[in-house]
């Protein structure tokens, strides 16, 4: 399948988009103090250089110039594969390789710091058994299975406490993973819209302080 048919999200948007959801509560650190990361899909990245600086929001990037990204094509349509297992569409909202998660899961995974290292050794590893459930299982990558053998192999490794020791590394895989299609989705409009967030906008006209609070504070 070629590259066209999963447009990137603006590179400027990424980057704020990677910022805010870095304080949300559920994209809490895991493994902190991980050191250099590496994969049989990806090259080793080095940290000890430090930690590079935080992006220029005012200027506009392409992807790829801040600091490289690292999904090949092929692991990109797996990556967007995977986070519409987590967040499908529905009719209240786009799947979340709709709006671009996986882009941003790409963006968080790339960045120089050591907490995203470790991110990124999880999910390539994850990547890893997951093509290989899917070759073994079904004879294809997991992007071109349909819904329903994409589903029967994440639910082997979908919650952690249930998760047989030979799942175990799979299954904390795709407990960061769903955290961070999840961090992802919900601080897009799409995702703040479907659960009813409504932000700093005002809810309607403010007519002043109830008459018994002035009462009470002497000011009627």
């Amino acid at each position: 399948m070629s590259e066209p048919t999963l447009p990137r999200i603006d590179r400027r948007a990424a980057m704020k988009w990677m910022l805010a959801a870095a304080g949300t509560a559920w994209l809490s650190v895991h493994g902190q103090g991980a050191g250099p990361a590496s994969s049989a899909l990806g090259t080793t990245r080095s940290t000890t250089g430090g930690y590079g600086l935080d992006p220029n929001l005012v200027k506009s990037y392409h992807p790829g110039d801040f600091w490289p990204l690292t999904f090949t094509a092929e692991q990109r349509r797996l990556a967007a594969a995977l986070c519409d297992v987590v967040i499908p569409a529905d009719e209240f909202s786009p799947s979340a390789s709709a709006v671009g998660a996986h882009d941003f899961i790409d963006e968080w995974i790339s960045a120089p710091y050591l907490a995203h290292g470790a991110d990124r050794k999880l999910v390539l590893e994850g990547f890893s058994w997951i093509e290989a459930q899917a070759d073994k299982s079904f004879g294809k990558r997991f992007a071109d299975l349909g819904d329903a053998p994409r589903r029967q192999i994440c639910d082997e490794i979908c919650f952690l406490p249930n998760a047989t020791p030979a799942f175990a590394e799979p299954a904390r895989f795709f407990a960061r993973w769903r955290d961070l299609v999840s961090g992802g989705f919900y601080t897009t409009p799409e995702g703040m819209k479907d659960i009813g967030y409504r932000g700093n906008q005002a809810s309607g006209t403010f007519e002043g302080p109830p008459p018994e609070v002035l009462r009470k504070v002497g000011l009627a």
